[in-house]
């Protein structure tokens, strides 16, 4: 059925409850009716990268990961597991009549925050730093979950509305002030596209106020959302941020008053327990009945959108899609896509005929955490990079493996001296052809807050250095002159000066997935090219970045960074050798009857671009890469802005072949938003950059490329 039919079952269902029955459906853990017959059910699930908390499922990589492989089709192939898995749960347990936590279809992801800062613990929960891949991603996942029949598969939630990423210690109480150019052009641009493009059904607020408004509670950005944007679904709270109201905002005086300025501004959904008080605050006149009612309705269509009610073609999904083949081999194809190889002095990929020993050495060599991330499900088998490797090496090569020290703790035994599995690392690393250390982080050190387990509980890092234990470690492997391969796990920027200078090679792994050690060893030995590009910036230091709770975004990520990068925002090598020769611009018009076709289809925008790139693999293996095009607006008065993302597609050459590559570029890209926070389309010149990285000198010397320029004037 479609929304407006969806929403006329609900009116007629809701006018038949009481007002204490309405005001009770508006929790999170919604009770049974069952004089109207319906079941309980629990809103609360999530899906970031797989079915999470709810037992066995198909793990996929960290959504930072998955940002990685810049491949929007494989996201969306992601999202439709897991609403396969999520209905084939769903159906089962309401079988048993189980309708507890996580078992629901209300997923809440993705999270489209913009990672504006490395330390920001969660920010592997999110596509990356730019908004333009975010919103391309973001609409991919919801999509993808969301199917395109009329009756949902399962729901999306983007999240969190809207200016939110750190610090995780002061969330509840912190105000995210932001610029209206900011808001515009950086933390507003993926939520928009989810509701207009995906049609996204559900948004979250956040914990923190934005521009001095609670995000569960604003009026501002329910005017956006709702008004601007034209958002018909329904709205949540993070998991007790009404609470937050009086608490640590102090705006309000009671939990009766937070109920009311959170449901009177659009939220219609509580993530907690504060709408208890919701009936007390229609006693006290502050809400209106026709207020809880507009909040039920909204609530009841989203559940009559999803089938619960008069059945679905879902219903048949059996609980073997669970964990399927299928699904196994697309978490291992996500995995192979998402890592981004750094540097490489042709070491790789190593050669099985040249090896007898290996050593893998590192705390993260055989950890099942460093796979998973957060927001995870439980996989039946977990592949770590050690058993990876021993799987794919058989008994072709032996396998010497040492932790070498904990994740950061300063001994593995209780009883021991400190670092008391060094000498062991060094040992393995004498007796081995070629190391392979696999240092990084796992979701007890960078996540949310209160589910780590560092000093501070907060989640986000303090800088950008790998536990000293770990450093320590790198320079023992070192000494032993060995070659070394450094495999990072981690959902974030991690200095790696020391791995650059001393090591052969650097592959980042991000936390890959169930399937991670599977899909690392065929990388490692080249049966597959890394292909991947990264998501964020990689910085020297934090001494360049602005102070953590400051949200301009002047001074961050790729866009207005000042100092040179590490490692640039969508670099990232590969076994083969891709450059492009040339590139062209044709309008979308002239692109389209060049190519014989009159018909358009949905979204055709007559003033959009087409870039015709030519590209070639000089090289000897076939390989996956990731075209990218830059622009920059020289009419704009924002000099300080680099070239931005504005189009990507990745494609497969194989080695020594040719390709002309047609890649969309939507009108958006020629707008420019001023410090008004109006979007403007008054541009007249213009440069695009074609080519496999960003347009800087960092990338250029890391590539040894540079991107074509393509000048234009309309």
């Amino acid at each position: 059925m479609n929304r407006e039919e969806a929403k006329k079952k609900a009116e007629a269902l809701v006018e038949k409850m009481t007002l204490e029955e309405k005001a009770e459906q508006l929790k999170y853990g919604a009770p049974a009716l069952k004089r109207l017959g319906i079941p309980a059910y629990n809103w609360w699930n999530e899906g970031l990268h797989g079915v999470a908390r709810a037992g066995q499922a198909t793990v996929f990589p960290q959504a930072i990961g998955m940002a990685a492989t810049f491949d929007t089709d494989l996201v969306k192939e992601m999202a439709d597991v897991v609403a396969t898995e999520g209905r084939a749960k769903y159906n089962a347990y309401s079988g048993k009549n189980d309708r507890d936590i996580y078992k629901g279809l209300t997923f809440w992801s993705p999270n489209v925050n913009i990672f504006r800062d490395p330390r920001w613990g969660r920010g592997h929960e999110t596509y990356g730093e730019d908004p333009y891949l975010t919103s391309r991603l973001g609409v991919a996942f919801v999509e993808g979950l969301q199917g395109d029949s009329e009756t949902m598969k399962a729901a999306a939630c983007a999240k969190h509305f809207a200016v939110h990423s750190g610090p995780e210690a002061v969330r509840h109480e912190f105000d995210a002030e932001a610029t209206p150019k900011d808001m515009e052009e950086t933390y507003l641009p993926a939520f928009q596209a989810l509701v207009q493009e995906a049609g996204v059904e559900a948004v979250m607020g956040a914990y923190n106020r934005t521009n001095g408004e609670p995000c569960c509670g604003s009026p501002k950005l329910q005017k956006i959302l709702r008004e601007d944007w034209g958002f018909d679904g329904h709205f949540v709270s993070d998991c007790w941020a009404i609470r937050d109201f009086h608490e640590h905002h102090m705006v309000t005086k009671n939990a009766r008053e937070s109920a009311a300025l959170a449901i009177n501004n659009g939220c219609d959904l509580n993530c907690g327990n504060t709408y208890l008080h919701i009936l007390g605050a229609v006693q006290d006149g502050l809400v209106s009945e026709e207020t809880i009612t507009e909040a039920a309705v909204r609530l009841f269509t989203t559940r009559f959108l999803l089938g619960l009610f008069d059945g679905s073609e879902y219903d048949a999904i059996p609980y073997t899609e669970v964990e399927s083949p299928a699904h196994l081999a697309l978490a291992e194809k996500a995995a192979q896509e998402s890592f981004v190889l750094l540097k490489n002095n042709g070491i790789l990929p190593l050669e099985k005929s040249k090896i007898k020993t290996i050593g893998v050495i590192g705390p993260n060599a055989n950890s099942r955490a460093a796979l998973v991330g957060n927001y995870h499900g439980t996989a039946s088998r977990y592949v770590t990079i050690l058993e990876g490797l021993q799987d794919y090496l058989g008994e072709y090569v032996r396998v010497l493996t040492s932790t070498g020290c904990e994740l950061f703790r300063d001994r593995t035994e209780n009883l021991a001296f400190p670092a008391d599995r060094l000498s062991e690392a060094k040992i393995v690393a004498d007796n081995s052809d070629v190391v392979v250390l696999c240092v990084g982080l796992d979701e007890t050190l960078e996540g949310e807050e209160g589910d780590t387990g560092n000093s501070y509980a907060s989640g986000d890092k303090m800088d950008l250095q790998l536990p000293q234990v770990q450093r320590d470690l790198m320079e023992a492997v070192k000494e032993t002159g060995k070659p070394v391969v450094l495999c990072l796990m981690a959902g974030s920027d991690i200095d790696l000066s020391y791995a650059s200078e001393h090591f052969d090679a650097v592959l980042q792994l991000w936390y890959p997935g169930a399937q991670g050690g599977k899909a690392a060893a065929k990388v490692l030995f080249g049966e597959v090219s890394p292909s991947g590009k990264l998501p964020v910036t990689f910085y020297e230091s934090l001494d360049e970045l602005p102070e953590f709770t400051d949200y301009r975004m002047a001074g961050r990520t790729y866009r207005y960074m000042k100092g040179k990068a590490q490692y640039p925002f969508g670099y990232g090598l590969t076994y083969g050798d891709v450059c492009v020769t040339g590139a062209e611009i044709a309008t979308c018009m002239e692109a389209a009857c060049e190519s014989g076709s009159r018909s358009f289809g949905k979204g055709f925008d007559p003033q959009a671009l087409t870039i015709l790139a030519d590209v070639h693999n000089a090289g000897i293996h076939a390989t996956d890469e990731v075209l990218q095009v830059y622009v920059k607006n020289h009419d704009c008065a924002d000099a300080d802005k680099h070239p931005e993302l504005c189009a990507f597609m990745r494609i497969h050459l194989d080695a020594g072949e040719k390709k002309q590559i047609r890649i969309p570029v939507g009108h958006r890209a020629l707008t420019v938003v001023g410090e008004d926070g109006i979007r403007r389309d008054n541009g007249k010149s213009y440069t695009f950059y074609v080519g496999c990285s960003q347009p800087d000198a960092r990338s250029e010397e890391l590539a040894g490329k540079r991107a074509v320029e393509i000048a234009y004037r309309r």
